[in-house]
């Protein structure tokens, strides 16, 4: 059977601060649809800022379709970081399937296969394959990779303007020197992952 592929991956495992995204993405829905112009696609993490802003562009606009979880840097602590980032995955591929119904898209769960990043699988009624760097080698996790990374920037681009002090809008929350400098000196903002330590490189990554 040939099945319809749905990437799903996150972002934002790493931060001291903020929640974690997770996308859904569905570049062919079916043999009409054109084809992607997936020349744009990369892991997110190779791509220069200008050029994942012209790829989500491309994949908002030409993807057959796509969705978008978060889980809160409340959730995080509550239920450890792994846990989150599968529960974001499970409402990004909600939200992708009620995106395509209401643009009265049909998705039958039985013909898609999702292809997960990672080593875990988000609990989702399809089939479904955990696979390490997928991000690198299927262009539909590419895309997912791209949706949720550029979504969550702009998420903590926003709460820069609310806690001027952190410097959200350059580090995103991950923990640079200036971040953790930041937390030592003015306290957790109110968007702080408590069960993350603040000292030491990559925490928690």
């Amino acid at each position: 059977m040939n099945f319809i592929i749905c990437g799903i991956d996150e972002a934002g495992r790493g931060p001291l601060a903020g929640p974690v995204c997770a996308a859904s993405v569905i570049l062919h829905g079916n043999c009409l649809q054109p084809e992607f112009p997936s020349g744009l696609l990369n892991d997110s993490k190779k791509l220069s800022c200008a050029d994942r802003k012209k790829a989500r562009l491309s994949i908002l606009e030409n993807a057959f379709a796509w969705g978008l979880g978060w889980a809160t840097h409340e959730e995080i602590d509550k239920i450890n970081i792994l846990q989150a980032s599968l529960l974001a995955m499970k409402r990004a591929f909600e939200d992708m399937l009620q995106n395509a119904a209401q643009n009265n898209k049909t998705l039958l769960l039985d013909e898609i296969k999702a292809i997960i990043d990672g080593t875990f699988t988000p609990d989702i009624p399809v089939k479904s394959e955990a696979m390490v760097k997928a991000d690198t080698q299927i262009a539909e996790v590419m895309a997912a990779s791209i949706i949720a990374k550029t979504e969550r920037d702009i998420y903590m681009e926003k709460m820069a303007s609310f806690y001027p002090s952190y410097g959200y809008e350059k580090h995103k929350g991950y923990p640079t020197k200036a971040h953790r400098e930041a937390i030592i000196k003015y306290g957790s903002s109110p968007i702080q992952r408590m069960s993350f330590k603040v000292k030491g490189d990559n925490e928690k990554l």
